[in-house]
């Protein structure tokens, strides 16, 4: 997948077709495992005795896998594939100036034409044999999770090199995934302090970290032969997780199965195109249609999804140029004010929806969603429509089933004023941190820690640049809306004062 160049409506599954799907909390927040009445009895595997196992400390940088821009495993790659069942390929791993690495056309490639055909016996799902059958059987007695359970998955087959059917490809994935559960807290606060993906950011690394604590507590201690410590620790979670993350795919057609799908994964994203991977019972693999024709020498692109610029990041780790993805948003915080006289009704009905005094909701280029304009409403509402407070919390959870356009004109210049102070005010932070990016001290002397950080910067700075075009957007739509709101009113006045006069 896109990887250098290139990181889940409120979606942080990464997932390669145009759907947003719920965010990782959704799938597992941290584990809490079921138990099993059966006895897990103690049974060795051969993961921390064989010659071929790879042992790591947690110190010491993940040792399987290559360098994100290295073609060194491709050629070995491409053989395992086709041995594998394969077919033959219109396309093959090249360096590339979009992704580093990516797939490129060998020929011709009309539009509407499918490629890939990459077969289930190629896939890795939860379903996948185990080298160490032993270790799968445990996990599944502990009713582990799909996503930690192919995290575990992964860096167990990792482990055993050339003992694992799955070491040509994994040699071939990138040691360090281009993703924000690398970088550490220090530098979220410091790069990210003006999005709101800072916080998703820290979100996921705690679900990371809580998943693998939970389990190292639960399984992970009970069974040290099957899962040392050496193999099994917090920095190869956060590769699998990492690896996951950029790379795992829905597939719709397969009941919404989440698979790896080698080869397929190697594709990077463009924001110019919808087609995306998905199981093809025709043909029974996994292909994609081209929406585009391509000339050999071409990078051919697939699309990860109707995401944002920080969605992007957050997976996969790059940022799309400014002004090329139409799927853009900035999520805007509103915030219901303590001083508010109805402040303890109006958040016991946020409650009983769901909801809290703080909410996000996104802006795009195009508008904002009803559910912002009903919080707004909300938020402004006067003790005297405290009977509309339940409908105004209803839509702004999204729960509402009928079409109605939730309008309150008594109070539209007060919601729309309320929605203009917190785009002025998170625009402010975004301004403050672009200021100062420009004189930022990165404060560091080892060149290779500097480009690191230099990379960093670049990255938020992307990303805060596109992000605050929208609000700048929004700023501009909200004053104009204002201005028409108190020239009718002015009008009005007008027309009353002139009446009045008139009957004088």
């Amino acid at each position: 997948m896109a990887e250098a160049s290139r990181i889940l409506q409120t979606t942080f599954l990464p997932t390669l077709s145009p759907n947003p799907y719920p965010n990782l909390n959704q799938y597992y927040s941290p584990l809490i495992f079921k138990r099993n009445k059966t006895t897990i009895h103690t049974i060795r595997c051969s993961l921390s005795t064989t010659e071929t196992a790879t042992k790591i400390t947690p110190d010491n940088s993940i040792p399987w896998g290559c360098d994100i821009d290295s073609l060194e495993n491709a050629s070995a790659l491409q053989e395992w594939l086709s041995e594998s069942g394969l077919p033959p390929q219109k396309m093959g791993l090249q360096r590339v100036d979009v992704g580093e690495r990516g797939l490129v056309a060998l020929k011709n490639i009309r539009k509407g034409e499918k490629l890939l055909f990459v077969p289930p016996s190629l896939f890795i799902t939860a379903d996948s044999e185990w080298s160490c059958s032993e270790a799968g059987k445990v996990l599944k007695q502990y009713d582990v999770p799909d996503w930690p359970l192919l995290a575990t998955y992964l860096i167990s087959e990792a482990s055993l090199v050339n003992s694992s059917r799955w070491n040509n490809y994994i040699s071939a994935l990138p040691r360090q995934p281009y993703s924000l559960l690398y970088w550490t807290r220090s530098e979220l606060d410091r790069y990210l302090e003006a999005s709101q993906i800072r916080e998703r950011a820290i979100e996921r690394i705690n679900d990371v970290t809580g998943t693998y604590n939970d389990l190292r507590l639960r399984i992970f201690s009970k069974y040290p032969d099957l899962f040392p410590e050496e193999v099994f620790n917090m920095e190869t979670f956060k590769w699998s997780f990492g690896i996951l993350f950029s790379r795992l795919v829905r597939l719709p057609a397969m009941d919404g199965k989440v698979a790896l799908v080698p080869w397929a994964d190697m594709l990077n994203h463009s924001c110019e195109v919808e087609t995306f991977l998905d199981y093809d019972k025709s043909s029974q693999g996994v292909v994609f249609t081209t929406d585009r024709a391509y000339e050999p020498g071409e990078q051919v692109f697939i699309s990860y999804g109707r995401k944002s610029n920080g969605e992007l990041l957050l997976s996969y780790g790059f940022v799309p140029q400014e002004g090329t993805n139409p799927h853009d948003s900035v999520e805007l915080s509103l915030l219901l004010r303590k001083s508010d006289k109805c402040y303890k009704e109006k958040l016991e009905t946020l409650k009983k929806c769901g909801l809290s005094a703080s909410q996000c909701y996104p802006l795009q280029i195009t508008g904002w969603p009803l559910e912002l304009m009903a919080y707004a409403y909300l938020a402004v509402s006067p003790p005297s429509m405290i009977r509309q407070f339940e409908e105004m919390a209803t839509a702004a959870s999204n729960k509402i089933t009928s079409k109605k356009d939730f309008r309150y004109p008594e109070i539209e210049e007060d919601a729309m004023q309320f929605v203009l102070d917190a785009c002025e005010s998170s625009i402010s932070k975004y301004s403050k941190f672009l200021r100062a990016s420009g004189s930022m001290d990165l404060d560091v002397t080892n060149p290779k820690i500097l480009n690191r950080k230099v990379f960093l910067k670049q990255l938020a700075v992307d990303l805060c640049t596109s992000e605050q075009r929208i609000l700048f957007r929004a700023q501009y739509i909200l004053r104009r809306r204002l201005r028409e709101i108190r020239s009718g009113e002015l009008r009005a006045l007008r027309i009353f004062d002139g009446f009045r006069k008139l009957f004088k």
